[in-house]
């Protein structure tokens, strides 16, 4: 691949820098980085670049690579400060991947070869940190032609890395604004699927709400306005409570130790709220993982059934209902293979899903999916909303949920499931039943949230995960 990479630069002739930033052809001695030797920060940004290659090439999800026990080695061998370090750079990368892009682009007389990959990772990462981080421009520069110099693939390239990231430091605050203004960051396949569901309008206003990171929700067992006071926070419509930036992290916050509240988007919290009145029901919470909506079941009083196919994210779940002071029975197994001793009264069902809908807390999502994963998606999640019929009571309500965009996971899910299965109907949602969700609910009688909804005045307190959910009856 080196070899490859090399040659096609070769044949291409040299790559110039735009700006009259010094050629690369100049002796190394008078840059930065030379030896390519270990420096304080440097094996960081290696970690970032080779993380946002498993991102982009190998369409690998973020949060397993960054994993605190199972993610990649090279980052699990940082230190916390490290670790931070690097989910700041990723989420960044990938969150303004076409900003970025272009803007370096814009510094070079004509696109990098092809199949220069580890270079434009280098790049990507280092003008992460100078056009949106607080870090010196220098350390970034510095670090970034190292990091080129030590690597065989990039070596010949030390001298351009440092132009383009010194120009781009040079000409961000006229160039920045601009570029954002013509790009709105989102992979074509993305936009399109999201054009074809929300029209122009709203599409804009989706992906504008992706480029601001998410505020954290919380679910309070009780007193949402006494937690809100004491968090720093303020009660949204929905009853969560909502900060738009944390005070410190989430285990060290007022109330964790003693259960009073857990971590969940407003949007999350909602499906659960859909079966009305569980107290003294035994209603079966399928992919319950990690336990949001377990818990909520809990605190109403249900007999909760926690299923889930993998016992790993269900021993997070116990943990949680431990700190919380709930319980529920925890059953790790494979939904379509599951028999309960009898039919439960009601089912909740959050089915795996594209998560397209979560995409500002998780911005590699739109660079690890793709519409085929979620025509596939889709076929899953109605094999388990089939399942999912069959293990509930004649009579018995199902709510089926997913933190997706699509409709082809959502309405179109709907309509075909209904129109395919005996046995089920339609059971619409009324805009009354519950606090602050007539906004969301739609004309067919569904549950319909995107990250554009819920204006609360600023861009950084706004918006909640895109869900959809709808409610069905079992009839026989």
């Amino acid at each position: 691949m080196a070899q490859q990479s090399n040659r096609a630069a070769r044949a291409a002739g040299p790559l110039v820098v735009k700006t009259g930033a010094r050629s690369r052809n100049r002796p190394r001695s008078n840059d930065p980085g030379e030896d390519g030797a270990d420096r304080p920060g440097l094996a960081a940004r290696k970690v970032a670049a080779r993380l946002l290659a498993a991102v982009v090439d190998a369409h690998t999800s973020l949060d397993g690579l960054t994993d605190a026990e199972h993610g990649h080695p090279q980052y699990r061998a940082l230190d916390a400060r490290d670790r931070s370090l690097v989910r700041a750079i990723l989420t960044t990368a990938l969150r303004f991947r076409i900003t970025i892009g272009r803007m370096i682009e814009r510094r070079l007389d004509r696109p990098l070869p092809p199949n220069a990959h580890a270079l434009s990772h280098i790049l990507h990462v280092a003008s992460a940190q100078i056009l949106f981080l607080d870090i010196p421009d220098s350390a970034a520069v510095d670090l970034a032609v190292s990091h080129a110099r030590s690597d065989p693939r990039t070596a010949r390239f030390g001298n351009l890395v440092n132009g383009v990231l010194r120009a781009l430091a040079r000409s961000k605050a006229e160039m920045l604004p601009e570029t954002l203004a013509a790009t709105d960051d989102a992979p074509d396949w993305f936009r399109e699927r999201l054009m074809g569901a929300y029209g122009e309008e709203r599409t804009a206003a989706i992906l504008a709400a992706h480029r601001t990171e998410a505020p954290t929700d919380f679910t309070v067992g009780a007193e949402p306005e006494k937690w809100a006071a004491r968090l720093g926070g303020i009660v949204l419509p929905t009853g969560s409570v909502r900060l738009e930036r944390l005070i410190a992290p989430v285990p060290e916050l007022p109330g964790y130790g003693e259960g009073a509240w857990w971590v969940q988007d407003a949007a999350a919290g909602l499906p659960a709220r859909l079966l009305g009145e569980v107290a003294g029901m035994r209603v079966a919470d399928l992919c319950a993982a990690p336990g949001g909506k377990t818990a909520q079941l809990a605190t109403a009083g249900a007999h909760v059934t926690a299923v889930d196919i993998s016992a790993n994210r269900l021993k997070r779940l116990v943990a949680n209902l431990a700190r919380l002071g709930l319980e529920a029975e925890i059953v790790a197994t494979d939904i379509m293979k599951y028999e309960p001793a009898r039919p439960f009264d009601a089912i909740l069902l959050d089915a795996p899903c594209s998560s397209t809908g979560t995409v500002r807390r998780h911005p590699d999502i739109p660079w690890t999916k793709t519409p085929d994963d979620i025509k596939k998606l889709a076929e899953v999640q109605c094999r388990l909303l089939g399942r999912a019929l069959q293990l509930v009571r004649p009579g018995g309500r199902i709510v089926f949920s997913n933190c997706s965009l699509d409709p082809e996971e959502g309405e179109a899910l709907v309509g075909r499931f209904l129109a395919e299965t005996p046995g089920v109907r339609l059971d619409p949602i009324l805009s009354g039943e519950a606090a602050g969700i007539a906004p969301f609910v739609t004309a067919q009688g569904a549950l319909r949230t995107t990250p554009a909804d819920l204006d609360l005045g600023t861009p950084a307190l706004s918006g909640m995960d895109g869900f959809f959910a709808a409610r069905f009856v079992r009839t026989g």
